[in-house]
Parts: structure tokens; C-alpha cells; sequence
């Protein structure tokens, strides 16, 4: 007997086995199912519902799929040989009930059991996305999701530019632009989706044009329109995220009351000369709260709210608050993390200093308490005024 053949027999008479069919029995109790296939010989099946980890990223990853090291786990390969020496490993680091299934996937497909063929990367893709496949808290899955979600951004400017730039090289899938303005000279110190061969186009053209040089695989969809009442239920509506970076106070009562209408988280910043602030409505608390009427009830009189053209800002704050308010977008579509629902991050560019203040839900708030039902017809008043 050759010494592999002395070895596999070693690990058969110390690991258990069991049938494809039993394997999915034991999926359906509970047990963790493991591929630990290499990608391209799941690429054409994979038993239905099982974690995909090639054996060489097994040790590393599996803590992350499988913590409890009391729940069986169920290994497979091709033929029933690799995922013995896998058992041993994972047996090796703790894990109480490992088993192999005898015949591996050529069993599982004889016997006729569920098979699912898992999206795939090209090898454009792969490259692009490889530090986002070798995280265990994106993996493949994670970036397919991301692939298949859909963003709208509220503003193609200072906040805009960093959030739709982060996104896009990030992989959302889909972007959608809106914004009214032209693209002018005093834009390009912080507007960095913007350049000086594009000025007097379209924001939205520009960006659309930026982003897609940038990642030509997405999809931006531009809507060159003020939103108003009238439009933005419909500009709004089946988009997974959507990402305030307007700079005036009527459209973020809107779109706050928008999202709150459509069920949709709304990722929310502001920016004023060296200071900048970030929050998230409705990113994890039951029923959207608190909202953006909670931390603030009633816009101010105009003239303690001035705009960027009015005050300045520092050009790399747009920075540094849009690509916070990037991060958080991309936990939101993962549902990685504890985004900032219910707490405002304040930052202060002078000091190098972040603050954090809670932000309780109103429990009288006219847009998100029990019973609220804003209505845009009432914002639109604001906006023309």
C-alpha cells in the first residue's frame, strides 16, 4: 500500500462519512454544507444553499461562515478525497462535528439533489474586484450583492463627487444621477467628478461620463431635474439606498419625507467651511426612525443656513464627509456593521477631531411617529420658498 493510500485510510477510519443524501438531510437540521471546490469547478454547480470556500481559504474563512464549532459541518469536493483532508483540518482548529461526504459532488449529482449554478465573475471582474473577493466580510457573494443594488444621489457636486466616485469604483451596480446645474469653473476646487474639459456640461453628463471612465461596467442612469414634490417619488423609487448630497435645506426635508414614503434608508451629509456632519435615517431602527425631522423639526430662518457659495468651504471637506457617507452606503447594501442610524458624526477639519451625539426619535415628530404620513405637497411650499 503506497503512503497516500495509507493515509486516506487513516483519515477514513477517523472521520466520518456520509452519503449525499444524508448530507442534505442534515443541511436541512442545520448542519453548514461546504464546497471546498476551487472556483472554477463550482462555476458550473454547487450543491443548493452551500458555502463555496476553496480549501486553500477554508482555515481563514470558516470561523467567519461557521462560528459555532458545535454545529456539523459537512465537507465536499469532487470525488469525496480532498474533504477528508480538509475534515482534518477544521478538526484540527476545534470544530467538534466535521464529516465528509463520501463521492463528493459527482454523488450529489448522480443522486439527483438540488444544484444551483452561482454567479460568476469574468476575469475582468475578478481582477477589478479581487480586495473586495479576499475579504471574508464581502467574499464573492458580497460583491454580486453590490453588483445588483441600486443608489440614487441626491446632487452632483462637492458630497456627490467623492460618494459617486467611491461607488462606482466599489461596483454598485446601478447609479442614478440627480442634479440641475451646469458644471462651472469655482466647482473644480472641490468637485473632483468634474474637470475643466467638461465645463458648462450637464453635471449629470459629466458625472456620467467620469464614473463610466472610470468603471464601465455599471450602469449610471442622469436625471438633469430639480426634485421637487411633483417628481420625487418616482426618481426615488426602487433604488436600494438613497444618498442625500444636496446643499440646501428644502431638499433634505423632501427627501427625507420621500424616503420615509418609500421605505428606504437615507444616508445624510453636510458641509460647512472647515465643519462637516453624518448621519443615516432609517438604516437600522424599526421603521425608519428616527428621521431627518427628528434631529432637526424646522429648517432655520435663510440666513443661518447659508449655502457654500454664500460661507466657502474647504475643498477636500466634501472629501472626507462623501466618502463617510460612501462607507456608509456600502454597509447599508451589505448589511455589514452598525451604520450611523440614530447617532450624528460630527467632524471639526480645524482640530482633526470627530465628535458623536445621539439622535433620539422624536416621539411627536410629524414624519416618522406612529400614525405620520408626511405630505410632499407641504415641502414644495418650502422648496418655492
Amino acid at each position: 500500500m503506497s503512503l497516500k493510500d495509507r493515509r486516506l485510510a487513516d483519515l477514513r477510519a477517523r472521520i466520518a462519512e456520509v452519503t449525499a443524501a444524508d448530507a442534505l438531510a442534515l443541511q436541512r437540521d442545520g448542519a453548514v454544507l461546504v464546497d471546498v471546490r476551487e472556483d472554477e469547478e463550482t462555476a458550473t454547480g454547487s450543491p443548493a444553499g452551500a458555502l463555496r470556500l476553496p480549501r486553500g481559504f477554508l482555515e481563514l474563512r470558516i470561523e467567519e461562515k461557521a462560528p459555532d464549532p458545535a454545529c456539523p459541518v459537512l465537507l465536499m469536493c469532487a470525488g469525496g478525497t480532498r474533504s477528508l483532508f480538509a475534515a482534518e483540518d477544521l478538526l484540527r482548529l476545534g470544530y467538534e462535528d466535521v464529516r465528509s461526504v463520501a463521492g463528493g459532488f459527482s454523488a450529489w449529482k448522480a443522486a439527483g439533489l438540488p444544484v444551483e449554478v452561482p454567479p460568476q465573475f469574468d476575469a475582468a471582474q475578478r481582477e477589478r474586484y479581487r480586495r473586495h473577493l479576499t475579504m471574508p466580510e464581502v467574499g464573492e457573494a458580497g460583491q454580486h450583492r453590490l453588483l445588483r443594488s441600486r443608489v440614487a444621489l441626491i446632487g452632483a457636486g462637492g458630497l456627490g463627487s467623492p460618494i459617486a466616485l467611491y461607488l462606482a469604483a466599489a461596483g454598485v451596480g446601478r447609479l442614478t444621477l440627480i442634479d440641475d446645474d451646469r458644471v462651472e469653473r469655482s466647482n473644480l476646487q472641490r468637485q473632483i467628478l468634474h474637470a475643466e474639459s467638461r465645463l458648462g456640461q450637464r453635471k449629470v453628463e459629466s458625472g456620467r461620463a467620469a464614473l463610466l471612465d472610470l468603471n464601465p461596467t455599471i450602469e449610471v442612469v442622469s436625471h438633469d431635474t430639480r426634485l421637487e414634490a411633483a417628481n420625487v417619488l418616482d426618481l426615488l423609487a426602487g433604488h436600494d439606498v438613497v444618498v442625500d448630497g444636496s446643499d440646501n435645506l428644502p431638499t433634505r426635508y423632501l427627501v427625507n419625507d420621500a424616503c420615509l414614503r418609500l421605505g428606504v434608508p437615507n444616508v445624510y451629509g453636510a458641509i460647512f467651511r472647515f465643519e462637516g456632519q453624518v448621519s443615516v435615517f432609517g438604516g437600522a431602527a424599526p421603521g425608519l426612525r428616527p428621521c431627518y425631522r427628528c434631529l432637526f423639526p424646522e429648517p432655520p430662518p435663510a440666513e443661518y443656513a447659508p449655502s457654500c457659495a454664500e460661507a466657502g468651504v474647504l475643498g477636500v471637506l466634501p472629501g472626507v464627509i462623501g466618502t463617510i457617507m460612501a462607507a456608509e452606503t456600502i454597509k447599508l447594501l451589505l448589511g455589514l456593521g452598525e451604520p450611523l442610524a440614530g447617532r450624528l458624526l460630527l467632524y471639526d477639519g480645524l482640530r482633526g477631531e470627530f465628535n458623536e451625539i445621539a439622535v433620539p426619535a422624536d416621539p411627536d415628530c410629524p414624519s416618522c411617529s406612529a400614525g405620520a404620513r408626511p405630505e410632499l405637497s407641504d415641502i414644495a411650499a418650502v422648496c418655492a420658498g
